[in-house]
This record gives C-alpha cells, structure tokens and sequence, in this order.
C-alpha cells in the first residue's frame, strides 16, 4: 500500500485566511488583551479569528507539520503582535510577514528550510498569490470565508492528489 504523502511546510496567509480583516486597514493599535486573554484595539473593538484556526494550528502542530505563515502586510509589527497574542507564535517556524509578492515569501521559506516546493501546502484569500505561488510547483488552495477544517481537508486532499500523480509520473 502507498504511504500518504503530507506536506513538509504548510503555510498560511494571514488576513481574510486566519482572521476576518485586514491588519492595516481595519484596527488601530496597539493590540491588547484583557485579563481573560480576549484580543482588543485601541478603541476596545474586539479582534477574532476564524473558529476553526486555534484547534486547526494546534492539531497540525502535534500532528508534526511544520508550519509557516506569508503576509504581505503593510503593517508587520501589528501582524506579528497579533499572532504572539493569539497564542499562535509556538506554531509557526517560519515567518514572512512584509510588502510584497508572495514569490519573494516562497523564495524566502525555500531557502531557509531547503525544503522543495513541490512538499510545500499554501492557502491564500486572493487568487493572484494562488496563481504566483502555484507557478513555483507549491499546491495552493484559495481560501474563501476563512480557514476550516473543511478547507483544511481539501488542502491535504489535493496535496496528496498532487504528489502521488507526481510520483506515477515518475514510474
């Protein structure tokens, strides 16, 4: 029986994938939390994530994937304040989180880890990182209303379906 192939790096973009907003248009820091760890701005508007991602990167992360997370936010320092106060900082091993084509991001996760792009699971809200990434041999999968389980399933699925036609190919 063929062994299940899984991803070496899954890699997530962060506004509209991980959460329902956008860093630098949507909030005002500084970010805080409150003394039950619930995630505010400046003005006391409460910033969330999408329901899924907590249980998500926890499940991934003791499942052994190695996880990344590529943003081409405006506004870096907000987005990682934001993932050190959600808690999710222990997840991610690699982080490019800066302006930017996401082809640079790649590049960048690439040469730090050695790791080929065709091992690599990206999911992204916008459809031209989806086509520029995918160019790379990286499977992509465009994420719309957020992360899930669901989107997460599928992204496994089609990682697997990528690499076992790679691999008959090969034959």
């Amino acid at each position: 029986m063929a062994q299940r192939m899984k991803p070496k790096l899954i890699v997530f973009d962060l506004d509209y994938t991980l959460w329902p907003f956008w860093v630098d248009r949507h909030f005002s820091p500084p970010f805080n939390t409150n003394k039950d760890g619930i995630v505010y701005d400046r003005f006391l508007r409460l910033v969330n994530y999408y329901s899924d991602v907590p249980g998500m990167l926890y499940q991934l992360h003791n499942g052994g994937y190695t996880l990344g997370i590529a943003s081409r936010s405006r506004t870096p320092p907000e987005a990682h304040k934001l993932v050190k106060l959600f808690n999710w900082d222990k997840y991610f091993k690699y982080k490019e989180v800066y302006p930017g084509t996401k082809l640079n991001h790649f590049r960048r996760f690439q040469r730090k880890s050695g790791i080929s792009y065709v091992d690599m699971l990206f999911f992204d809200d916008e459809m031209q990182n989806i086509v520029d990434v995918g160019k790379l041999g990286v499977t992509c999968i465009l994420v719309s209303g957020g992360m899930s389980n669901a989107v997460l399933t599928e992204g496994l699925h089609k990682f697997q379906m990528n690499n076992s036609s790679r691999h008959t190919n090969k034959i």
